[in-house]
């Protein structure tokens, strides 16, 4: 009988989503040492204190103290109050006091991103001196070692300079001779989306964190800001989904959280959807008259729920990576109508030729198929310019009220063109049947 080949990390962090914590437990404590630290520095905050509360109570200390102090506050803010006291006790005075100071910032300003063991050194140092003292600083645990970072006695940033050039300067220069002055800072206070936007921008792999007066705090380095974009990447993409962004992964969300996510904006478009039906209710006299009207409506209203979903989306993801600001409106909305136009009168002639065309069409749409097909033509092209409009406007006015754009999702959007897009309909109808059908 063949022996079952050993678990890897690999293997693990396939399945670990849909792993029970007992099996993670078990799992976990099947990697060899290496193995296990590899994986486990791996992990998001609230794996990793899984991790630690099921370790042995002698081994706690050496796993979160494993962790750079950043992390170490992913691990904290994950902790109910009553565990924070406990996890504190495991480190040691002097990283205990780093992550208390990171802990004073909200978890998504770049403080609370930042990393305070960064390489440093004075700008009176001779290259040579600089050299000798980062093998010193390079022994200790710091967060990169792309750039060093040039202070003053009062811990002001100065310049940078970069390994490359510290290595290739003649060895008798001097420190402030070499650097770059021209830097790029994040503020303590900063919203990670922005650092983010930041670093896109400048194709950073590290950048510095100062306070008002200019002081260093920390640095913010590429793989945090990688975890960054892709949390809020899934936050905009669930709102845009039409639903409260969830703080976990699918399978470690409770059916009850699912649920109450969900069950919010579907009662907003139930309700909204209950405007459509009483819209419809207002033009029952109209729909006896001319059933053939009801034939073309879900393709009229769903034409204007498809051209507003495109542009709310369109506009939500601009504004989320920094492509356009509230001050572009005007230029949004004339890009918008035009392009609108352009498509509403696609669909509308492609709407016009399904009705003329159609074999029998007289027969299936009675002597007035012709007016029909101008009506639902004309009212194709006014749905995909408002529904396009009204979704290109609607995250710039979320923005201007300081709340989430994504909150101007697809489906909302969709509702509102629906209302609308019966009300366009039928007074097109009542406007180019009259005396006909009507």
């Amino acid at each position: 009988m063949e022996e079952a080949a050993p678990l890897t990390a690999d293997d693990l962090r396939d399945t670990w989503p849909m792993l029970s914590p007992e099996d993670r437990r078990e799992g976990f404590e099947l990697l060899g040492r290496a193995e296990a630290e590899e994986f486990y520095l791996d992990l998001d905050g609230e794996d990793q204190l899984e991790v630690v509360r099921t370790r042995p109570e002698g081994q706690r200390a050496l796993w979160l103290r494993l962790l750079p102090p950043d992390d170490i506050v992913d691990v904290l803010q994950a902790a109910d109050e009553a565990e924070r006291g406990w996890l504190l006790a495991l480190l040691d005075d002097f990283t205990r006091e780093e992550v208390g100071a990171l802990l004073a910032y909200a978890e998504d300003d770049a403080g609370g991103l930042m990393s305070t063991r960064f390489v440093r050194v004075r700008p009176d140092m001779t290259v040579d001196e600089a050299i000798r003292y980062l093998r010193k600083q390079a022994r200790e645990r710091v967060e990169t070692l792309s750039y060093t970072y040039v202070l003053d006695a009062h811990q002001k940033l100065l310049g940078v300079v970069s390994f490359r050039e510290l290595f290739a300067a003649p060895g008798e220069k001097r420190i402030s001779d070499v650097m770059h002055t021209d830097l790029v800072t994040v503020p303590e206070h900063m919203d990670q989306e922005e650092v983010g936007r930041l670093f896109a921008q400048f194709d950073l792999v590290a950048v510095p964190v100062v306070d008002a007066e200019g002081v260093m705090k920390g640095i913010v380095t590429i793989d945090d800001i990688v975890d960054v974009v892709e949390e809020e990447a899934t936050e905009d993409i669930q709102k845009l989904g039409g639903m409260a962004a969830l703080d976990a992964p699918y399978f470690q969300v409770s059916l009850w959280e699912m649920v109450r996510a969900r069950a919010g904006w579907l009662v907003v478009l139930m309700v909204g959807q209950m405007l459509t039906a009483t819209a419809l209710d207002h033009y029952e006299a109209d729909i006896s008259k001319a059933v053939v009207l009801a034939i073309f409506l879900p393709l009229v209203v769903s034409c204007g729920g498809n051209s507003g979903s495109q542009a709310s989306t369109l506009v939500t993801r601009a504004l989320a990576v920094g492509d356009l600001r509230l001050r572009d409106w005007r230029r949004v909305l004339g890009r918008e109508l035009s392009a609108s136009a352009l498509l509403g009168g696609l669909l509308a002639t492609v709407g016009l030729l399904r009705i003329l065309l159609w074999p029998d069409a007289a027969g299936h749409y009675g002597p007035f198929y012709a007016d029909i097909g101008v009506t639902v033509a004309a009212s194709v092209f006014g749905v995909v310019v408002w529904g396009a409009t009204m979704g290109a406007m609607l995250p710039l006015v979320l923005h201007r009220l300081g709340l989430d754009p994504a909150s101007a999702s697809a489906p909302f959007v969709a509702t509102l063109s629906d209302v609308t897009g019966v009300l366009i309909y039928f007074t097109l109808a009542n406007t180019l049947l009259a005396g006909t059908l009507l």
